[in-house]
């Protein structure tokens, strides 16, 4: 089996605590469309492109997509992305989606999650339509030619197959705890 997850897999469960003060599990989403991704706290690619994914959240909430961010980032190797500083994120930037603290690193594990950010789309099945990039440029989005991510969204609310279902993330690498910064497993591995 690959290391991420791939098309046509069922998003593995999760209960993990928001920084709103519950805790969330798939289940807990009702929403058609999902978007699980993992980003943190400190990622010039996440920083560089959250007012995009900010935007496309926006315009697809009222197709019935839910935008859920994931930390998974060890705060012993950056101690920024700890969950006080998730809930200071939050409160200063009044994102429209839910963070979540993946604290063991299981759920990370589980949707084999490769950089921040890395997005999962799913469908009314919960079944994985796309997987990759945001965008193609997110760490500076004045040079961005292409939303991966709103396009694959807008195709899956009218109806339409995904037509690029795999794109390969762009950011840091999860922050694995207790290894090198720059540590990636073993199995993980470019997606297209």
């Amino acid at each position: 089996m690959a290391f991420t997850l791939d098309i046509g897999q069922v998003a593995p469960d999760f209960r993990l605590p928001a920084t709103d003060g519950n805790t969330y599990s798939i289940g807990d989403f009702s929403d058609p469309f999902l978007v699980v991704f993992f980003t943190c706290n400190h990622c010039p690619y996440v920083i560089g492109s959250d007012e995009v994914t900010r935007l496309t959240a926006e315009k697809f909430a009222a197709k019935g997509v839910r935008f859920v961010g994931i930390n998974s980032n060890s705060p012993n190797t950056y101690p920024e992305d700890d969950f006080p500083h998730m809930v200071e994120r939050m409160q200063a930037h009044q994102f429209p989606w839910l963070y979540l603290h993946d604290a063991t690193q299981e759920t990370a594990m589980a949707y084999g999650a490769l950089r921040t950010p890395h997005f999962y789309v799913f469908d009314r099945e919960r079944k994985l339509v796309y997987t990759g990039r945001g965008v193609d440029s997110p760490r500076d989005v004045t040079k961005m030619t292409v939303n991966d991510l709103d396009r694959a969204l807008e195709e899956l609310t009218s109806g339409q197959p995904v037509s690029v279902p795999k794109t390969n993330p762009i950011g840091c690498n999860v922050k694995w705890d207790g290894k090198d910064k720059h540590w990636m497993p073993a199995d993980a591995c470019d997606l297209v």
